[in-house]
């Protein structure tokens, strides 16, 4: 990491008028969330991040814009496509945050600043490159930074937020009130995910703070991750509230690790979405090829008709009984079917401290996560 290199990083980013700082998981592994909250707050630029980069800045920070890419929100997705200076730092711009690659950022001069050299220009041609420790970097940066006139660039943003936000609304049992539920009633936590919708949702509801850490698989989309994540994170932070957001096909691919849980007497608690699909597999399914729904439903039996596109009362019983099961294995198993019980069932599976607790959330079947970018689309054209 060179003076020189950094010199010409700050002249640009002190020159733009629609600056922007991409944040990945390089910051979160680093352990530079301070400095980046600092850097954002000193130099007033907005902060969007990745996945794997959501709590390089609080959430609730008003710098805050939200995550980019595929499943990203209206405002970030469009400050990236309309900002002049992107300073990204530690991402390697995979194909979940780009969209259509000619067109991300295409009017602005990239900052990359990574660790691993060979990320840096492999996806995204940038035009100023720092191979550097996240955190190294970031307390560079800071050491020179000043305030920008960026007022213009900020309300804009602040626009699409209110024009556009992320909101499920108020009817029914919704991922979006389970989340909030769970950042309202843990104020010192790690938030374990595991992979497909239960990811996207926690990943735009929860608010991750301080105090609050959010563990989650994103490149390799390992669905299962987030049982045995918990338990590890229980294991290393016995006095923090630990709690998994699962769906109900990935919570099976590693249930027999609630009898390690149990074992170990480790009360974790398990949130799991059942909407009785595969769901980001049905999503796109649905969306993209006419319904023509292929081994993503959780209820299929061999006696199901050879093509059924839409759930009914038809449906045979779920398998398994989700509560059953965690009692089998001595956990203690909550069913939750209405949204006013949410918080009742949160509370009971905070007070039990010897056990895990499994809480079952029906959700609506075809629930989808959006806004979406359709596949081969730039990030700012969304559907909504």
């Amino acid at each position: 990491m060179s003076n020189d290199v950094l010199e010409k990083a700050l002249y640009i980013l002190n020159h733009a008028k629609k600056p922007l700082f991409l944040a990945g998981g390089g910051v979160n592994i680093a352990r530079a969330n301070k400095e980046m909250t600092q850097l954002a707050e000193v130099t007033g630029v907005p902060v969007v991040t990745t996945i794997m980069g959501k709590g390089a800045i609080p959430t609730a920070n008003s710098l805050y814009v939200g995550n980019i890419g595929i499943h990203g929100s209206f405002a970030a997705n469009f400050a990236v496509s309309n900002c002049d200076v992107l300073c990204s730092i530690g991402t390697r711009f995979n194909d979940r945050i780009t969209g259509k690659i000619e067109e991300f950022a295409a009017n602005a001069k990239i900052i990359h600043i990574d660790i691993d050299a060979s990320s840096i220009s492999r996806n995204i041609a940038v035009d100023v490159s720092v191979v550097a420790d996240a955190k190294k970097a970031i307390c560079a940066l800071l050491e020179e930074a000043e305030p920008l006139q960026i007022s213009e660039w900020t309300d804009e943003i602040n626009s699409w937020n209110m024009e556009h936000p992320i909101d499920m609304g108020k009817m029914g049992l919704t991922p979006q009130m389970i989340m909030e539920s769970v950042t309202e009633f843990f104020e010192d936590a790690v938030i374990t995910t595991d992979t497909g919708q239960n990811q996207l949702w926690a990943t735009r509801f929860l608010d991750i703070s301080k105090h609050k850490q959010m563990l989650t698989s994103r490149g390799l989309g390992t669905m299962g991750y987030g049982l045995p994540a918990a338990i590890g994170a229980k294991l290393g932070n016995p006095q923090k509230d630990i709690i998994v957001i699962s769906g109900d096909g990935g919570i099976q691919m590693n249930i027999q690790e609630l009898a390690t849980a149990v074992v170990y007497e480790l009360p974790i608690m398990i949130c799991i979405l059942n909407n009785g699909y595969l769901g980001n597999v049905r999503q796109w399914q649905k969306m993209f090829y006419d319904r023509h729904y292929s081994s993503t439903c959780m209820r299929y039996q061999r006696s199901c008709e050879t093509v059924c596109n839409t759930p009914n009362h038809c449906c045979p019983q779920y398998t398994p009984d989700f509560i059953a099961l965690a009692e089998s294995y001595g956990a203690k198993g909550i069913h939750v079917t209405k949204a006013e019980d949410i918080k009742t069932a949160l509370i009971s599976a905070k007070q039990n401290t010897k056990t895990p607790t499994v809480i079952e959330f029906m959700i609506d079947r075809e629930q989808n996560v959006m806004p979406i970018v359709p596949p081969g689309n730039a990030l700012c054209d969304m559907i909504l």
